[in-house]
């Protein structure tokens, strides 16, 4: 194990503790200043009384926090006084310091926008609005851009964004059960950090280990059942992280993969919330609903149908996420036939899931219809 993999472990744990730390302090000031999640009689919510949402606000907290700290460190250290197989990247990290200024200030653009809307209310139309503008600033100055198979500078923004602001309102219909987003964004945070770390992307696995830290550490106060929820802000928040991330780190390199399909990794990683919101928008759209509006149709409320618990419906998500990266990240190093393998078995294995989840319910319909005559 390097000194990069010693750090990666270090930042990983940083940013644990101190979510751990600072959660408590915003459960505390939503109480004093009222920011609660009230259900207020709403069908799609779960829970019975008022919970602290300022969860978001407590992640961007310990997440800015440490690129503060770990910045202001890199900055006073002296090349001589480093370690080498660090020090040698150092000059890289003071290049690339207009980039996570911009990263950053992103990252508290989508906290505000979702912080916003928690309190106050947003129209579809105008948080799309703020999505985009979110987005274009981070991918057209901030250069982090989705590049597979195309060079057309408006073509790769046009996707990058549209990538940006499919991911934000993926995690934000998948904050439906306590502790299902988070979970679900801290495995797929770790599976990047690892991928961008055997690469030899140093800072993109720096800051994938971060946020999946940071992430676990907020599950511990999310995970059912929750004592504060992190509401839009946090489901902007790690949305546009993961959108960050996923689109920093390299998954086709022609020194390392035999197979195109290694660009499909990152879908696969993601592909539980993905595939879910793509599914509600199904449902929704033909029973003539808007597809902004919540409802008990997502895959974990699909699992509790099948008599699950609602932790248990979570845990299985959770399972399922961690199954579906797994097992597609040998697409990166094997060779057409092995990866076209992972793809197929990472294809069943949702169409098992769904197959069983659907005729499942539509047979306990039937018992209850039965029951009921």
């Amino acid at each position: 194990m390097n000194l990069w993999h010693h750090l990666y472990i270090f930042v990983f744990v940083a940013g644990m503790i101190v979510t751990l730390c600072l959660t408590p302090l915003f459960q505390k000031l939503a109480e004093i200043t009222g920011f609660m999640d009230k259900p207020q009689g709403e069908g799609h919510k779960g829970h019975g009384k008022a919970i602290p949402l300022l969860g978001g606000v407590a992640m961007f907290c310990s997440w800015i926090l440490l690129i503060i700290i770990s910045w202001i460190a890199v900055k006073t250290m002296s090349d001589t006084g480093v370690f080498s197989s660090i020090s040698g990247n150092l000059s890289g990290v003071k290049l690339v310091s207009i980039r996570l200024f911009i990263i950053c200030l992103g990252a508290f653009g989508a906290m505000l926008l979702g912080l916003f809307d928690d309190r106050f209310g947003m129209s579809a139309f105008t948080k799309f609005g703020g999505q985009f503008i979110i987005s274009a600033v981070v991918v057209i100055w901030g250069g982090v851009q989705i590049t597979a198979f195309f060079t057309n500078p408006i073509i790769v923004s046009a996707i990058s964004i549209t990538w940006f602001m499919l991911l934000m309102n993926a995690v934000n219909f998948f904050d439906n059960m306590d502790g299902l987003a988070v979970g679900t964004v801290t495995i797929a945070m770790g599976l990047f950090a690892v991928v961008a770390g055997i690469n030899g992307q140093f800072f993109v696995a720096t800051l994938g280990a971060l946020t999946c830290g940071v992430g676990l550490g907020f599950w511990f106060f999310n995970h059912s059942p929750a004592t504060i929820f992190m509401g839009d802000s946090g489901s902007h928040l790690l949305g546009y992280l993961t959108a960050v991330i996923s689109a920093s780190v390299t998954f086709y390199s022609t020194s390392k993969s035999n197979s195109l399909l290694s660009i499909l990794v990152p879908l696969f990683i993601l592909a539980v919330p993905l595939f879910d919101t793509l599914a509600v928008v199904v449902i929704r759209l033909r029973a003539g609903k808007p597809i902004y509006i919540g409802d008990h149709n997502h895959i974990s409320h699909r699992f509790v149908k099948m008599g699950m618990s609602r932790k248990q419906a979570v845990f299985m998500v959770h399972l399922l996420a961690l199954l579906l990266g797994l097992s597609v990240l040998p697409i990166l190093w094997g060779d057409f036939k092995i990866a076209l393998i992972c793809v197929i078995q990472a294809v069943l294995l949702l169409i098992l899931v769904s197959l069983l989840q659907f005729s499942l319910i539509e047979n306990k319909s039937i018992d209850a219809k039965i029951k009921t005559e």
